[in-house]
C-alpha cells in the first residue's frame, strides 16, 4: 500500500462507518495496478497472442490434459504470430508462453470477484449510501468493459498482422488507469470526506495546474502506449540523442503527414520523450508552488510525492531505453506511470475547496 494510503487509514477514525469500504476499494486498486505490471510483462514476453479463445468464467482454468493442450496448440498454428515468427515452436515453447497470458486473464477475473463480492454483502448490509452506489456501480460496469476491451485488442493480433494495434493497447491502458484513479479517488473521499479549513484563495490556481498536469501524464501514457504497440522503444536506444541527432530525419518519412505522428516509430518516440519532460516540468514547477504557499494538511507532502516520482519515473524510461526495453525495468517503468497518476490524484485530493468531497 502506499504512503499516502496510509497516511489516510492512520488517520481516519475506527467510527468511520466507511473506512472498511474505503480499504476494500484500495485493495482493488492494488489489484489493478499489479494487473497492469503483468500485463505489461504479457506483452514483453510476447505471450499475448497465445490464448485466441476468449472464455471468460469457464476458461478460468488452464488446459489440464495433453489433448486440451493439443487442441489450444493448434489453434495457436493458425495464428499470424506462429506463422511468421513461431513456426518452430513446439509444444514445450508454446506453452511457456501461454501461463502468462493465463495468469493475466486470470487476476482480471480476480478483480472483478474481489470487487463483485464485497460490493453485493455492503449492498445488502445497508453500507452504501445512495450517492455512492452509481459510483460503485459504475466502477463494475467498466472492468467489465474493460476485459472486452482486452479481447478487443487481443483479436486485432490474430487476423493478418502479428501483432495487436497499438490504438487498441492504448484504450486498453488507458481505461485500466482510469479505473484505478477512480477507484483511489473514491477511497480517499470515503477515508476523509471532509477537507480542511483554511485553503488559501490561490489553492483553486494549484487545482488548474495539478489537473493539467494530469491531462499531460494522460496523454504522455497514451504515446507510451504506441512506443510499445509498434515496438518504437527498441528503435533508438540512446539518450538524449536519438541515433546522433536530437530529431532524427525518420520522423517525417509517411505520407499523408499526419500519419508519421501516431505510425512512424521515430516521431512516436520522440514525441514520447518530448511529453515525458514537459510533464516532468509541469509537475515539478506545481510541486514548488504548492511547497512555497505552505498550504495546511497533507498537500506539501503529495506535492514533493508527485514531484519525487515523476523524477524517478522519467529515469526509468531513459533505463528502459538504455537497457534496450529490459522486462523488469520496462514493466517498472509501466508501473511508474500509475504511481505518477497516483499521486496526482492524492494531491488534487488534499487541493480540493471547503465544503466539497
Amino acid at each position: 500500500m502506499t504512503a499516502f494510503a496510509s497516511d489516510r487509514l492512520a488517520a481516519s477514525t475506527p467510527s468511520n462507518p466507511n473506512r472498511p469500504i474505503a480499504v476494500w476499494l484500495l485493495v482493488c486498486a492494488a489489484m489493478v495496478l499489479a494487473m497492469a505490471v503483468i500485463g505489461a510483462i504479457t506483452r514483453l514476453t510476447e505471450s499475448g497472442l497465445s490464448m485466441v479463445e476468449w472464455k471468460p468464467l469457464i476458461g478460468i482454468l488452464p488446459p489440464l490434459s495433453s489433448a486440451e493442450w493439443n487442441r489450444v496448440f493448434d489453434l495457436y498454428k493458425a495464428t499470424p504470430e506462429f506463422r511468421i515468427y513461431n513456426s518452430h515452436m513446439d509444444l514445450a515453447g508454446f506453452q511457456s508462453i501461454f501461463w502468462w497470458e493465463w495468469f493475466h486473464r486470470l487476476w482480471g477475473q480476480l478483480i472483478g470477484f474481489v470487487f463483485l463480492i464485497p460490493f453485493l454483502r455492503f449492498w445488502m448490509q445497508g453500507r452504501i449510501s445512495s450517492d455512492l452506489w452509481p459510483k460503485l456501480a459504475g466502477l463494475f460496469l467498466l472492468g467489465g468493459l474493460q476485459g472486452g476491451i482486452g479481447w478487443f485488442m487481443v483479436k486485432s493480433g490474430l487476423v493478418d498482422s502479428p501483432n495487436v494495434s497499438h490504438y487498441r493497447l492504448a484504450l486498453h491502458l488507458g481505461t485500466a488507469i482510469l479505473i484505478y484513479a477512480l477507484l483511489l479517488r473514491t477511497a480517499l473521499g470515503l477515508l476523509d470526506p471532509l477537507p480542511l479549513a483554511g485553503w488559501r484563495p490561490e489553492s483553486a490556481s494549484f487545482r488548474r495546474h495539478a489537473r493539467w498536469s494530469l491531462g499531460l501524464v494522460a496523454v504522455t501514457i497514451v504515446w507510451g502506449a504506441f512506443v510499445a504497440g509498434s515496438d518504437a522503444g527498441f528503435a533508438y536506444n540512446s539518450f538524449p540523442l536519438m541515433a546522433g541527432h536530437w530529431i532524427p530525419p525518420e520522423v517525417n518519412t509517411l505520407t499523408p503527414w499526419w500519419l508519421n505522428p501516431v505510425e512512424n516509430t521515430a516521431a512516436i518516440q520522440l514525441i514520447h520523450r518530448a511529453l515525458a519532460i514537459l510533464t516532468g516540468v509541469a509537475v515539478l514547477v506545481l510541486a514548488a508552488r504548492v511547497l512555497n504557499a505552505r498550504l495546511p494538511g497533507r498537500a506539501g507532502r503529495a506535492a514533493l510525492a508527485s514531484a519525487a516520482m515523476v523524477l524517478l519515473q522519467i529515469a526509468m524510461g531513459i533505463a528502459t531505453l538504455l537497457t534496450v526495453v529490459w522486462i523488469p525495468i520496462a514493466a517498472a517503468h509501466q508501473a511508474g506511470a500509475i504511481l505518477v497518476v497516483s499521486m496526482l490524484v492524492w494531491l488534487l485530493f488534499e487541493l480540493r475547496p471547503v465544503g466539497r468531497e
